[in-house]
């Protein structure tokens, strides 16, 4: 096994104990048995799928607006995305190979269902609602934008930069993994990981470390030449809402909430100013 893969799992498993010392209570008593609590899990996992591609059906104003917001900052960075790139290439040299290992074994898909999966597991065996709810929601929003960005990169068709031919590069449904750019799977996985542990924690210091660990493999997979900045942000972007749309539907069905504050909104967002732009994500 990989000693990133394994650095990697050892992380997710201190962050599992600090969920379950930051609100541990003593189980109560149930009649459910273990059986009985994964087949409602896994049904929740379906459902909530489900619930998150239903949505753009009830969406009002404020949401189409988030769409557009998404959508021109999205066009922004793909407007510099080959400025973006060879300042990448350029700085390639000062990142840390460790850096860029840990990037692609954190967002593979094996690795990712994985370490999501320890967490259930860890909260099923042990009783402990809120890290079985917290797996429940990791493994639901993993599928849900993992299929979404799976059959958009597959349509879209986006060539990598590593093929180099430019930005433009379009071939609808073309073979290989050349025409897999527009999303990055990597980044999806990962934010959306990062996302779903940040929410159980109120420090805006923990959740910080949270979200910086989760943006390292969409940052990696830009400095490998795999992905463009756009794939990224619209990656990071797809995760958030997702997870959102999820987290709403398991608020119904757990009595372990993470939206109980509902004056306190989260937003993510593009900014530009003089030479510089980057993502800015509000908690």
């Amino acid at each position: 096994m990989n000693k990133n893969f394994i650095l990697y799992l050892f992380l997710l498993l201190g962050i599992n104990f600090l969920i379950a010392q930051n609100n541990f209570v003593v189980p109560e008593r149930t009649d459910k048995n273990l059986w009985q609590d994964f087949t409602y899990d896994m049904g929740n996992v379906f459902k909530g799928v489900g619930y998150a591609y239903s949505r753009p059906l009830h969406w009002q104003g404020n949401d189409f607006l988030k769409l557009g917001g998404v959508t021109a900052s999205t066009y922004g960075l793909y407007l510099v995305d080959g400025d973006i790139r060879k300042e990448f290439i350029r700085q390639k040299e000062n990142v840390p190979n460790v850096l860029l290992e840990y990037g692609w074994y954190a967002g593979s898909p094996q690795n990712n269902y994985g370490a999501t999966g320890v967490v259930y597991l860890t909260g099923l065996f042990t009783k402990n609602k809120k890290l079985r709810r917290t797996g429940v929601l990791l493994i639901s929003s993993a599928t849900a934008t993992g299929f979404v960005q799976q059959l958009t990169k597959s349509v879209a068709g986006r060539a990598r930069p590593g093929a180099d031919f430019g930005k433009k590069h379009f071939k609808p449904f073309g073979e290989g993994a050349t025409y897999r750019s527009f999303p990055s799977g990597h980044a999806v996985l990962t934010f959306t990981n990062a996302h779903v542990i940040a929410k159980q924690f109120k420090s805006p210091w923990i959740k910080a470390g949270i979200y910086a660990i989760g943006v390292v493999p969409g940052v990696s997979r830009i400095y490998q030449d795999a992905h463009w900045a756009s794939d990224v942000f619209l990656s990071w972007a797809m995760s958030y809402f997702m997870v959102e749309a999820i987290d709403i539907y398991l608020d119904r069905k757990y009595d372990e909430k993470y939206n109980n504050d509902k004056s306190h909104k989260t937003s993510i967002s593009l900014t530009f100013g003089g030479n510089a732009l980057g993502v800015v994500y509000t908690f």
